[in-house]
């Protein structure tokens, strides 16, 4: 008996040291294929984005030399398949693709809207970033079709040694970068960056302390929580001229320095910023893989591209109505950091058609069930669960009209919306479905046709409720791709 447990512990040390050498090795090439092709620094590519409905065309802007890498420099290569688009870059000299990573844009949401359907042409400013390399490199940005497959749109060569290209300036921060949460090397963290909207000179005590909140938020939140070591967070302390951001129904216009406005595709409540450039020079001062942008207003609102940026407002007038801020900090980094998709259905958005019929979204937490046998996410299914799940969506839709009907801008809001909350809750903390993960319909702006994971989630309701099993992998596998 001695004997077979000495060989079996002595198999056991074999296998775990057969196993960390197998992983050191791979760790090994990583590094050694990071040093062969990329520098320390960043290379950041800004470029137009400009066309209508159906039409796009992209145009160079400028290229930078930045501070230091912060992103992996072992995973290069995006595994994920998440985003609308997604950036390559390839050696020249070889051809070897070196860099990929997945990614949205606003320009691709305002497509779905009624001015792109009229066919009005509109310009945004995009960014894309990787290791700065030390040769000449062909930088690819292609963008899934209807069967979900990348088609290049765009491709340009990068000669990092050609003066006439790279814009190689010191620039001096012009704002206060401070650190919330360190847990080690940025290029084995996730590295999150916090800047203040609508803060002035006078306001800053109060950003600081919204970051801290906010920050203790993210990671009170599963699957966050558990995952806190490999997360660094960073402040930059911006100054705005003014108190407050642009409200434009409202017709109040403030000179607030990242230029986020309310507003955005005629949703009030959908509050982004389109001066790129302006918020990209300011972020380079840290490092950083994802930006969360506070606005210091009242409106509820906020906002999320996945692999560019979040927004959440920071003031509630009444203190027994602050939690739903926190929900949407967490909802929208789900959004632009997990690439996952909003599972409501009931409420007003400024898209038509954004998942088209017929088409299986990328979003790893939605699915048109298409084919029933193969769910996109089957291995997390509860054994036994109906396909589709039937659940109490006619009394649940029901309560959500009347909720609909509701001035969500009104003083009294919350006070008429409170009793159509209670009923509505009672039906998505349904004993029968706790903790399931099945295929209910209702998801993805739409009533019909989509499906989610789960009856309730941080993607679904306007609560406090974690990220069902499907979000939390989606989303741990994201942590993965920055930390491992």
């Amino acid at each position: 008996m001695r004997l077979r447990i000495f060989c079996l512990a002595g198999l056991v040390g074999f296998g775990l040291l057969w196993m960390t050498s197998a992983g050191s090795v791979a760790a090994a090439q990583a590094a050694d294929a990071y040093s062969r092709y990329f520098g320390a620094s960043t290379m950041r590519v800004d470029y137009y984005h400009t066309g209508t409905k159906g039409e796009e065309r992209f145009s160079l802007d400028c290229v930078y030399e930045e501070g230091p890498w912060p992103g992996s420099k072992t995973q290069l290569l995006d595994t994920l398949n998440l985003g609308e688009f997604l950036v390559r870059v390839y050696d020249r000299a070889t051809n070897v693709l070196i860099y990929s990573r997945g990614f949205s844009s606003v320009f691709n949401e305002w497509q779905t809207t009624d001015e792109a359907a009229a066919g009005v042409y509109r310009t945004f400013g995009e960014t894309v970033r990787f290791p700065f390399p030390l040769r000449a490199v062909q930088v690819s940005i292609s963008r899934r079709d209807k069967r979900l497959v990348f088609r290049e749109l765009f491709s340009t060569v990068i000669d990092p040694v050609d003066p006439t290209v790279v814009r190689r300036e010191k620039r001096p921060a012009p704002f206060a970068v401070k650190a919330l949460m360190q847990n080690g090397p940025s290029t084995q963290k996730v590295d999150i960056l916090i800047l203040g909207d609508g803060y002035s000179k006078a306001d800053l005590e109060k950003f600081r302390k919204d970051a801290a909140h906010f920050n203790e938020v993210m990671f009170g939140t599963r699957p966050f929580a558990q995952r806190k070591k490999d997360f660094n967070v960073w402040t930059i302390e911006v100054v705005s001229d003014e108190s407050g951001i642009d409200v434009p129904d409202k017709n109040v216009w403030k000179s607030n320095a990242l230029g986020c406005a309310y507003n955005t595709f005629g949703s009030p409540r959908y509050a982004l910023t389109t001066e790129n450039r302006t918020l990209r020079d300011i972020a380079a001062a840290a490092p950083y893989d994802h930006l969360c942008i506070i606005v210091n207003d009242t409106r509820y609102g906020g906002g999320g591209i996945f692999n560019q940026y979040t927004t959440t407002y920071t003031k509630e007038e009444k203190d027994s109505q602050k939690w739903q801020m926190d929900y949407v900090y967490v909802h929208e980094f789900g959004h632009s950091f997990g690439g996952l998709g909003d599972e409501y259905y009931n409420a007003e958005t400024g898209y038509n058609e954004f998942y088209p019929a017929g088409v299986e979204p990328w979003e790893p937490n939605i699915t048109a069930l298409l084919d029933k046998q193969n769910v996109k996410w089957k291995e997390f299914l509860t054994p036994g669960i109906a396909v589709p799940t039937v659940w109490q969506k006619a009394a649940f839709d029901s309560i959500e009209t009347l909720r609909g009907k509701l001035d969500r801008l009104a003083p009294d809001y919350y006070e008429k919306r409170e009793p159509l909350y209670r009923a509505s809750s009672v039906i998505l903390r349904s004993p029968g479905f706790a903790g399931k993960v099945g295929v209910f319909e209702g998801a993805g702006y739409v009533s019909r046709g989509l499906y989610r994971p789960s009856l309730d989630c941080r993607m679904f309701s306007l609560s406090l409720v974690d990220f069902d099993p499907v979000c939390s992998a989606a989303i741990e596998r994201v942590i993965d791709q920055y930390s491992r």
